[in-house]
């Protein structure tokens, strides 16, 4: 894609070349490069890749707003909605061995709605120190584009950039309850890598 300082560069050359265009000629060329700016810049900021420093504990695999924070099944389960402005690549929630990644769900719901998480999904299930922990990258009805950056066995950090969605979506820690504690409430803001949101119970 071409970036926005060759695209002025582009139109620069364009009005230096035809001067002569006309009025309308020009303007048609100068909305055409606007426009072309703007979805540049959509992307650049859409796709943008901050560096990170882990905060202590269980971090946030995701950037966004705590949607949910409740105990299922023995797993305390922390979830993150993921506004289309946010950043998109998913990071490890801690130190961990990837043991398996699953391909699971149907159909595209609004990533916020509890309903979702019966859309499509990729799962994460992940050996650590905790025990077994899941992370859960869940689709949208316009987020459909899952990407994996790891593999099964692979051996990550904590914070370390496993995946992202593309455009908006939504994101789930699954944790032992037993052996963790929520650190945040719904409502609350979360970068990826970076926010505590659990800790282990002593």
């Amino acid at each position: 894609m071409i970036g926005p300082p060759a695209l002025v560069a582009l139109f620069l050359a364009l009005v230096l070349a035809f001067g002569s265009l006309s009025g309308v000629a020009l303007g048609a060329l100068a909305l055409a490069l606007a426009l072309a700016l703007g979805i540049g810049g959509f992307f650049a900021i859409f796709f943008r890749d901050p560096d990170r420093t882990p905060g202590a504990g269980i971090v946030s695999a995701a950037d966004g707003r705590i949607r949910a924070v409740e105990t299922v099944e023995g797993r305390l389960r922390i979830s993150v909605f993921m506004n289309v402005t946010d950043v998109h690549v998913n990071r490890l929630p801690l130190d961990a061995t990837v043991a398996e990644i699953a391909e699971g769900g149907s159909g595209f719901r609004a990533a916020y709605l509890p309903d979702a998480e019966h859309n499509v999904q990729r799962r994460y299930r992940l050996g650590t120190a905790l025990g077994p922990v899941e992370v859960v990258q869940i689709t949208g009805v316009v987020a459909r584009r899952l990407v994996s950056f790891v593999r099964p066995g692979h051996v990550g950090r904590k914070g370390e950039r496993f995946g992202m969605i593309v455009l908006g979506s939504r994101v789930d820690v699954l944790l032992p309850a037993a052996r963790a504690e929520a650190m945040v409430a719904v409502g609350d803001r979360v970068r990826a890598g970076e926010t505590p949101i659990a800790r282990e119970r002593t």
